[in-house]
């Protein structure tokens, strides 16, 4: 491979001043980050400290191997919805090790609404566990809710998706032999209980985990007896009479404990092999990757320069270099992990599809990762364009998106439009991650583009009215369209309706991405099959 030669130079006054402008971007993003994790209300906090319980993010602390990693998954779904009542969508959903073993983790945080679920929340814990079935990966449940929250009882209960879908699951993982420990350290009601009911050992926290169908009020007005949670579904009721929980606690400490005690009779299924290199820290400062990322969308950026600052060694074996230069392709290692990477470098042309078509094909019979960094406003569009084909060569770069086996993770480092988004894996192609960066816009088109269209639009129905558009008028609907694009293209909007799995920080990057790819090896990738492709 060959050192990717960079061409910026950080002591020019244009990089420190896209360097400032993104470091505003990047401190919003922190503050908004380190106010979602807090959890609920100071009150909220407070009770349930009071009650010996540990917060949700410190249960997972103790949980996982000590000095490892842990990637929290959506940490700001439901962000700006429910006046920013649900923080991090009352649930922490991630990745850690247990006894080197990598764990799905699904922790309710009981401060934010007694633990109860938005449709936010049940996206978050579903993806959850589309991510353990995808990467086999073992399942814990940190139990600590009321179950759905019942003023948005008819978007969490009855569709497809919903509440239900939780035990669907359950009983798949189940079925594919991969391991579910719940740990009950709070409420689990109605048809909550099913998730310690459904997992392969549970775990109850003496005088603090309760498990039941219905609560003491709903056994009063059904059936008019007078019970406590505690005598109802209590730890020692489930333990000794009914036998739904296998291990009694005495506080969360020694729950985690019993919790993690499990693990060590768990093992590890047999997982794809990967060759794998010394970790080589890139030539670059990832940190200049700050002074590179597009602020102004409009500006080009050499994709070759955000690899360079992410990949091991800043080594890069590109593939077809001086054709359809719109993308670029080629391999690298990251954390020593070898990826197959295509990158945006302007608009996709029908050779940018043939050359990416090529290159996965590639990747696919080789058992190589793929590696999308999305910046892309879609494809080409004209006349020429489309007596060339566009629209067929387009499809086979779709074709071989969408069925390459091999795992696939994208970064959307600037903006994500229209047909672009699904060439480039955007979420309905199933990257096994999905991750943002905070200066990222994603949407159907640009805010500029799709004004244009809809005011052109409007002005043609005018016209065949014999009316037209009045300046003034043309002004306040360009304005309100704009406005509309920006605020929901924002990495923001698309993080807390859970588009994405996540808005990281781009140093984290190689990291991340390197933890995905080890993530991945849980499962053998399946032969990739291809349909019929339109020549």
């Amino acid at each position: 491979m060959f050192r990717i030669q960079s061409k910026i130079d950080t002591s020019a006054p244009e990089f420190q001043k896209q360097k400032e402008e993104y470091l505003k971007i990047l401190t919003t993003y922190k503050e908004r980050l380190a106010s979602v994790t807090r959890g609920g209300s100071e009150q909220a906090v407070k009770r349930h400290k009071e009650r010996g319980k540990l917060l949700a993010r410190e249960r997972i602390d103790l949980l996982v191997d000590k000095n490892t990693p842990f990637i929290e998954l959506s940490q700001m779904a439901a962000i700006d919805l429910y006046n920013n009542e649900f923080p991090s969508a009352g649930i922490v959903t991630g990745i850690g090790l247990i006894h080197g073993k990598e764990v799905m983790i699904v922790a309710n945080d009981a401060t934010v609404k007694g633990g109860t679920y938005v449709k936010e929340s049940i996206k978050k814990h579903v993806r959850a566990q589309e991510i353990a079935m995808e990467n086999r990966l073992p399942c814990v449940y940190l139990v600590d809710s009321g179950g759905v929250f019942l003023p948005e009882q008819a978007n969490v209960f009855p569709d497809k998706y919903d509440f239900g879908r939780f035990f669907f699951n359950q009983a798949r993982l189940s079925a594919e032999k991969i391991p579910q420990v719940a740990v009950v350290m709070g409420s689990c009601t109605a048809g909550g209980a099913y998730v310690p009911a459904m997992s392969d050992e549970t775990i109850i926290v003496r005088n603090q985990g309760t498990i039941f169908i219905g609560g003491p009020p709903l056994v009063k007005a059904a059936t008019g007896e007078e019970v406590t949670a505690e005598e109802l579904g209590g730890g020692e009721v489930h333990t000794m009479i009914s036998g739904v929980a296998d291990h009694l606690a005495e506080n969360d400490v020694h729950a985690i404990q019993i919790c993690r005690n499990i693990f060590e009779s768990i093992k590890r299924h047999e997982y794809q092999p990967l060759p794998k290199t010394p970790v080589e820290e890139p030539l670059y400062d990832p940190e200049e990757l700050y002074g590179i990322l597009p602020v102004d969308l409009r500006k080009p950026v050499d994709s070759r320069e955000i690899i360079a600052r992410i990949i091991d060694g800043s080594l890069f074996h590109e593939f077809k270099e001086k054709y359809a230069p719109t993308l670029v392709t080629g391999f690298a290692r990251i954390m020593g992990y070898e990826v197959g990477i295509l990158a945006n470098n302007g608009v996709l042309f029908s050779e940018t599809s043939l050359k990416a078509t090529h290159f996965i094909e590639l990747c696919t019979s080789r058992n190589i990762p793929l590696l999308f960094l999305q910046n892309i406003t879609g494809f080409i569009v004209g006349k020429q364009y489309e007596h060339g084909g566009i629209a067929r060569d387009g499809a086979k770069f779709v074709h071989a998106v969408a069925n390459a086996n091999v795992p696939k993770f994208t970064v959307i480092f600037g903006g994500s439009f229209g047909a672009g988004n699904y060439a480039m894996a955007g979420r309905a192609y199933e990257p096994r991650f999905l991750f943002m960066y905070p200066n990222a816009k994603i949407s159907v088109m640009g805010g500029e583009q799709a004004a244009n269209v809809l005011i052109t639009v409007k002005e043609d129905q005018l016209r065949a009215k014999g009316q037209e558009l009045l300046p003034e008028e043309r002004e306040k609907m360009l304005h309100t369209i704009l406005k509309k694009y920006e605020e929901e293209g924002s990495a923001y909007f698309s993080t807390a309706r859970l588009w994405d799995d996540g808005i990281i920080d781009p140093v984290d990057t190689r990291k991340i991405i390197g933890l995905s790819v080890a993530i991945s090896q849980n499962k053998r990738y399946e032969e990739t099959k291809y349909g019929v492709i339109r020549m």
